[in-house]
């Protein structure tokens, strides 16, 4: 990769970064999720019947993502071979950058994250029923009987969590494989959140989309815990109304209490911001309908307060940026 193309590849990151920093996710905007939406939806309905469904789901998710790795790969190939090659002026750079800096803006979520979390928290502050209303949109469970210390705890822990799926793991697949990698952890990503479940229409189909998602995630999650906690302890130094407790004590807590979650990686951020915040997550939850005990993670059963809020918020800006700098010195 020369020089130009380095360049333009830093530039894509730090430019994408900011959009999303200043925009969100583009809600009237032709959002790549979407289409990758409709095209597992597409195949699952006509895939998803008679016999085989594991051997049916194992390959149409293998060969969603390596369709979308494909496509995204000889659209930055080319359009870097003819900046390369042609002497065409800013014409085939400029479209190079615009192109990484639309996906890198697509495929990032942390200023909605945080938009969605800071609502809810304001909602609370208005009565518990508008709370649970607004911590609906970005739970999977049935919040229509949640306590204000539930719809609190839902909220962060969906904060935890989606940094690593949202923001980290983007970032890190980025700086390993550009943007045909971030673009193809996005279509990871959405398989999961579709057909990756339990349950009796998804447990054989979408058992590999799980699987893959698991492996997807396993250095990002474990990098966010870690990332969580430098910029965390960063914190507590310089706020006086947190306490103070070593470096040590933050990872060995993190690393005890992450085993506390069905999933391989959630429990990581999870038990990062918690042991941080000195407080507690999980505990069993109601599925519409059905009851599942969660482990919990941590031990201070103390009430979340909005203060937790805003230093959860800042903590994990602080971790993107670390990520975000990481990222860029790995590109150039």
């Amino acid at each position: 990769m020369n020089f130009l193309n380095t360049h333009i590849m830093l530039a894509s990151l730090l430019t994408g970064w900011a959009l999303d920093i200043i925009f969100g996710d583009p809600s009237r905007l032709p959002h790549p999720v979407v289409y990758m939406g409709r095209w597992i939806s597409m195949g699952e309905h006509r895939l998803n019947c008679g016999k085989r469904k594991r051997l049916k789901g194992a390959v149409f998710a293998v060969s969603s993502i390596l369709m979308t790795f494909g496509i995204m790969w000889l659209l930055t190939e080319a359009l870097r071979m003819l900046t390369d090659s042609y002497d065409t002026g800013w014409a085939f750079p400029l479209l190079s950058y615009a192109l990484g800096s639309l996906c890198v803006f697509f495929c990032l979520a942390g200023k909605t994250l945080r938009r969605e979390v800071r609502m809810v928290f304001g909602k609370l502050e208005l009565g518990l029923d508008e709370g649970r209303q607004q911590v609906a949109r970005i739970v999977g469970r049935d919040t229509l009987s949640l306590s204000r210390q539930e719809v609190s705890t839902a909220a962060l822990e969906t904060l935890a969590e989606n940094l690593s799926d949202g923001v980290i793991a983007p970032l890190f697949w980025f700086a390993l494989l550009g943007v045909p990698g971030m673009m193809a952890y996005k279509m990871i990503n959405t398989l999961d959140s579709m057909i990756g479940y339990q349950n009796k229409r998804y447990k054989d189909f979408g058992c590999w989309a799980a699987r893959i998602d698991d492996i997807a995630n396993y250095l990002p999650a474990r990098l966010t815990a870690l990332l969580m906690i430098l910029a965390g302890w960063g914190y507590m130094q310089f706020s006086r109304s947190r306490s103070r407790r070593s470096l040590a004590y933050y990872l060995q807590t993190t690393r005890r209490y992450s085993r506390c979650h069905a999933s391989p990686n959630s429990g990581w951020p999870e038990a990062a911001l918690s042991s941080l915040l000195d407080c507690r997550f999980g505990g069993p939850h109601d599925y519409f309908g059905e009851l599942f005990y969660k482990p919990y993670i941590g031990s201070n059963a103390r009430p979340i307060t909005f203060s937790d809020m805003t230093s959860s918020l800042h903590i994990c800006l602080a971790a993107e940026i670390i990520a975000l700098v990481a990222a860029a010195a790995i590109v150039v």
